[in-house]
């Protein structure tokens, strides 16, 4: 029964991953979601999962805006770890999305991860070579490549970032070869890697014949036949020329790591073949061990076979040649202990002492030396090279296991130590593991949009051509750009051809379907395998008698992720670099160019912050008087009380206050907002009527199981006040009567007029008590009683509601629904139910589930009467906590109805606030605190929001701003647009608001001018198109995230819609069938920015406020 079951989740899960294969992306995340709520799933098919669904993520804009996507991948990839720590496929994906938002430290710890769980691949350390090329570090760069060619001699992306590496150090020769291997790696896909031997150049560039252009990308051919013409014509380098900065390709090959690289893959080969079903294989001679650092998996001085030379036919491969004669070492060279005491130092240098730090800068001199009197060495040894032999390419992809770390060479000039960190992590003084003593030209972190298996993508480098060698071959930067300007490079299943680099755009890269392609991005998709591949299946995942076929559904390969990026990205500057003291022409001169690529980020948070994400509560254990504390309230005698301003801050400094007779204290007539009222006013105006189940407000009962659960039933429809208003008084006049057969003695089941008793639940009071469907013995039930909320009712026309608006005014300041001292009236437009009044007609039951109010902003509640209604409420530092039990119960915090189970709470250690309003009585939710309200009698409520000018709103506003777009949940509120309307109308003397406020303008101000850049840059036409009166901000009509001054319009189905510069490149990467608006000259914005400065203190906040006032 159990192995069906398996079967079953097994064949949903292909069905899922069918719907990814087929672009139907949406469904599939759908279905991998829905996956992971079965409890039968076994942890390593919930890892494929979390996997799968994370590389969904990193891969799709269509799944969101990057700055939404990578940090759900990033959660998806930790939970698959988390399910099967042992996969090093799912750390490498963890550290391609983490070099993607340019976190290089920890993508390089997890490529480290992915390598010591014995799952180590040329895909990794393509993206290892990848990290140290961006971090100038040649020599590293240059043998992480080298061991990902061993690995995978037909990698296409680690030969193109290798070329691009040495035409970087002015060594066009090497580079030359590699893009040769490149491209012929292309061509030969699927070839027995016994065939394999990497091009090596003849002497007479004039010879060589160039690849076949079959199955290669035009770019990079037309660079190979660049190169050729030029060192056709080139002398030859004479033996006294400079030094080069690399080894050529030839003596890195051989070097004693790339020896063992090869003596591991044969042996793994092996050991993969006889182990199929192991999850952990070790090859003969090596056991496993625990690492003691960086992955690269350097030899023992006695373990590596002699170093070897590359032949012209693939049977020679394996003739070793004889071991040269080791040198004379000169005195200064560092002994094996030396070293390894060199090593120790690097790996603690923030605890050495003065004496530790003195002696390691003397081993560090001495290193320096060491390495130079090598490089000459070699340099004098160089031999020609010669022969051109083809290269093929292999499905094997080997694993990496046992002993990582090996000891020091006793021969000086086969020293090697592992590889560390990139030196960008190291203090300035320390010097990297030999290998690392050359410097390259800065690299640009580059932006990763889709998977790569194949580490395509990660030619991702931005060259600069200033070598010395690089004049003489007259090769500019522009050359480069046109060489590797390519986006994709992927292998599809059915054609087994190269997706050719297409497209301009260097920042995104889409997957594109047709007839006869069908690429699928996830990291184990069987449409990016290109040849048949066998690796490991856990036995968990192989049922008995499943079929080879399927057992390698769950595979990959390196095309899997075939993908090439831009190398060419402009060197965006680092957030640290602009600040809020700059003024705005500082700005935009800093920002030039970077908006030519179209890597621009929307957030409103730094870059190198952590996305939004529900904090985590107090750890403070509290105890049942804590668990139900008294409710902040405060009780009004007269006028002066309700407009001193010890009661503004006294609402400020709770998180729910209510404040009691404030309707006699100030005299207003609630009389206007009674429903009799109402319905002489304006009988036929629209309700939003919500049809809910009548239980008590501390309890929420499935009628179908009989538990108390999370989820709040209700229904949506519409009617009038006048209607409404008859249902209000038939349901009144109706509990008058059940009143009266109580009395008599009549049915005690039905409902009375607090609805105490309405649901007919058995099991209400003995939770063992048998419900109707577990006896179907109990006669005469009746269904829970239904119910219908009047809600939403809109009162900001002030033509109908004038008599009403107008008694509000005689609020305090603080409260109104319009002033100067509330942030939301400086919005310029309507925002339905925020800065405008909603009424809410009630019977008793009603129900308001569980929220935050719109943006974390603070609201006003005043109950008109007759009738109580019941809140509960915790503090805003318990929302995290509240969300993770929506998650829990299976209900969405944002998007879902929910009611919370007073007991869960409890037991979570969150404490409620719960407390009547009683008719006349204000309620004041401040920011960020969660609430949900129960009508107890019949009762009519007015509500809206109101931003006091606090630091501490606007900071929650603006989380809550980015935590929506990683949700995609709306923000109502528009705070691009509200940040500068406060900007231009009020003078802030809070240096917290301030500083928060002003970074915002700083944002959006790069951004615009990014976005102008980038559009002007594709040709596209930018007019002129300003702002109306009133006008409401727009948001994208894709992706509902705010639109805030350069608008792209395109009509659809007769309408003009508005994207955003995201969506709508999605639809067009050149901006094609777009119209381009500007509502503001940058040169307003400019102003705006500048005139926005911090005024001193000149009275107490309170007073401040009332002024405004």
């Amino acid at each position: 029964m159990l192995q069906f079951l398996f079967l079953f989740v097994l064949v949903k899960f292909h069905i899922a991953h069918l719907f990814e294969v087929q672009g139907k992306l949406k469904g599939a995340k759908e279905r991998y979601e829905l996956l992971l709520r079965d409890k039968n799933i076994s942890a390593s098919l919930r890892a494929d999962i979390f996997r799968q669904l994370g590389w969904l993520y990193h891969c799709h804009d269509i799944l969101g805006d990057k700055n939404q996507r990578i940090p759900l991948a990033i959660h998806c990839l930790q939970r698959a770890i988390d399910a099967d720590p042992y996969s090093g496929q799912t750390l490498y994906l963890l550290g391609r999305c983490y070099a993607s938002i340019g976190k290089v430290h920890d993508a390089f710890i997890a490529y480290r991860n992915s390598v010591e769980k014995s799952e180590g691949n040329a895909d990794t350390w393509c993206s290892i070579g990848v990290l140290y090329q961006q971090q100038s570090q040649p020599m590293d760069a240059l043998q992480a490549y080298i061991c990902a060619v061993q690995l995978d001699k037909c990698h296409s992306a680690a030969w193109a970032n290798l070329g691009i590496l040495y035409e970087s150090c002015g060594q066009a020769r090497d580079a030359y070869a590699c893009y040769l291997n490149s491209n012929r790696g292309l061509a030969n896909q699927g070839t027995p890697d016994s065939a394999v031997e990497p091009y090596m150049l003849t002497k007479n560039f004039q010879h060589t014949r160039s690849p076949s252009p079959v199955g290669m990308n035009p770019r990079l051919t037309q660079r190979i036949n660049f190169l050729q013409t030029h060192l056709a014509n080139a002398p030859m380098p004479s033996i006294t020329a400079n030094r080069k900065q690399l080894l050529s390709i030839e003596e890195a090959w051989n070097l004693p790591i790339s020896a063992e690289m090869s003596s591991r893959q044969q042996q793994q080969q092996n050991g993969t073949s006889q182990n199929r079903n192991v999850s952990q294989t070790y090859p003969k001679g090596f056991a496993p061990t625990t690492p003691q650092g960086p992955p690269p998996p350097y030899p023992s001085p006695t373990s590596g076979p002699p170093s070897k030379r590359f032949r012209t036919e693939a049977g020679d491969q394996k003739t070793a040649q004889p071991q040269p004669q080791p040198q004379q070492q000169p005195s200064f060279y560092l002994s094996q202990n030396q070293l390894q005491l060199l090593h120790y130092f690097q790996q603690n240098i923030s605890n050495l002492s003065q004496a530790q730090q003195t002696m390691m800068q003397q081993l560090q001199q001495q290193y320096r030396l060491m390495q130079q009197h090598q490089q000459q060495f070699r340099t004098q040894k160089q031999q020609p090279q010669s022969g051109i032999s083809s290269v093929t390419r292999t499905g094997q992809t080997p694993t990496f296991t046992g002993s990582i770390t090996q000891s020091f060479s006793s021969q000086a000039i086969n020293r090697t130590s592992p590889l560390a960190p990139p030196k960008s992590f190291s203090p300035i003084n320390t010097v990297t593991p030999p290998g690392n003593q050359f410097k390259s030209d800065k690299l640009v972190q580059p932006s990763l949009t889709t998977p790569i298996p194949n580490c395509m993508r990660d030619i991702s480098s931005s060259m600069s051509m200033s070598n010395a060698g690089t004049n003489d071959l007259d090769v500019s930067e522009e050359d480069l750009q046109d060489l590797l300007s390519q986006k994709d490079l992927a292998t599809t299943l059915a054609e087994n051809l190269l997706k050719h680099f297409g497209s301009e755009e260097m920042d995104q890269v889409k997957t594109e379907s047709s007839d006869n392609i069908t690429l699928s991005s996830g990291p184990f998709s069987p449409s990016n395998i290109a040849s048949e591949i066998k690796v490991e299946v856990k036995d968990e995942l192989k049922p008995k008698g499943l079929s080879p076929q399927t057992e390698r559904i769950l595979t990959t390969s390196h095309s899997l992720w075939g993908e090439m990026e831009s190398i060419h990205q402009p060197d965006k500057r680092p957030d640290s670099e602009y600040n809020i003291d700059m003024d705005a022409r500082t700005i935009l001169e800093l920002c030039k160019g970077e908006g030519i690529k179209g890597d621009i980020s929307h957030s409103l948070i730094a870059d190198n912050a952590p996305p939004p994400a529900p904090p985590d509560p107090p750890s403070v254990k509290l105890n049942h008087q804590q668990l139900l504390p008294p409710t902040p309230s405060v009780y009004l005698d007269n006028k002066k009380h309700a407009f001193s301003p010890q009661l503004q801050e006294f609402c400020l400094k709770h998180p729910i206050a209510v404040i009691r007779g404030m309707a006699s204290a100030l005299k207003l007539d609630l009389g206007l907002f009674s429903t009799k009222t109402l319905v002489e006013a304006n009988p036929d105006h629209t309700v939003e009527v919500r049809t809910q189940i009548q239980q008590p407000s501390d309890e929420n009962w499935d009628p179908q199981s009989g538990k108390k659960v999370w989820a709040c039933i209700s229904h949506r429809s519409h009617t009038t006040i006048a209607r409404y208003a008859q249902y209000q008084a038939s349901s009144f006049k109706e509990s008058l009567k059940e009143e009266r057969d109580k009395t008599s003695g009549g049915n005690y089941n039905l409902s009375d007029s607090d609805s105490k008793d309405s649901t007919n639940f058995p099991k209400r009071k003995n939770k063992n008590a048998p419900t109707v469907q577990q006896t179907g013995q109990i006669k005469n039930y009746n269904p829970p009683k239904m119910l219908k909320f009047g809600t939403n009712v809109d009162l900001s026309d002030e033509r109908k509601w004038r008599p009403q608006l107008q008694e509000l005014m005689k609020l305090p300041a603080f409260a109104r629904v319009v002033s100067a001292g509330n942030m939301l009236s400086h919005v310029g437009h309507v925002i339905l139910g925020m800065n405008t009044v909603q009424l809410y007609m009630k019977v008793p039951g009603s129900r308001t589930p569980g929220h935050q109010e719109n943006n974390n902003f603070c609201s006003i509640n005043i109950n008109i009467g007759p009738g109580d209604c019941e809140w509960f409420a915790t503090p805003d530092a318990y929302w995290g906590a509240i969300c993770a039990l929506c998650e829990k119960n299976q209900i969405n915090y944002l998007h879902g109805s929910w009611w919370p189970v007073l007991e869960d709470l409890y037991k979570a250690n969150i404490p409620v606030y719960r407390f009547l309003q009683r008719p006349g009585d204000l309620v004041w939710v401040n920011a960020g605190c969660v609430h949900w309200v129960q009508a107890v009698g019949w009762c009519n409520n007015i509500a809206w929001n109101v931003g006091p000018l606090t630091a501490r709103q606007y900071q929650l506003a603006i989380e809550r701003y980015e935590w929506n777009k990683l949700e995609s949940f709306k923000s109502i509120v528009p705070m691009l647009h509200l940040s500068w309307n406060l900007a231009r109308n009020i003078k802030v003397s809070d240096p917290k608001l301030f500083s928060s406020i002003k970074k915002c303008l700083l944002r959006t101000l790069r951004q615009c001018s990014m976005i102008l850049e980038f559009v002007r840059h594709k040709g596209v036409e930018v007019k002129f198109h300003g702002r109306g009166k009133n006008e409401a901000s727009h948001y994208c009509g894709q992706c509902e995230i705010e639109v805030f001054n350069i608008l792209f319009i395109r009509e659809q189905e007769k309408r003009h819609v508005v994207h955003c510069l995201d969506c709508a490149r999605k639809q067009s990467s050149n901006l094609e069938g777009f119209v381009c608006l500007e509502e503001y000259k940058m040169e307003e914005l400019m102003d705006v920015y500048d005139n926005f400065v911090l005024h001193s203190i000149v009275s107490a906040t309170a007073e401040s406020y009332r002024h405004l006032s």
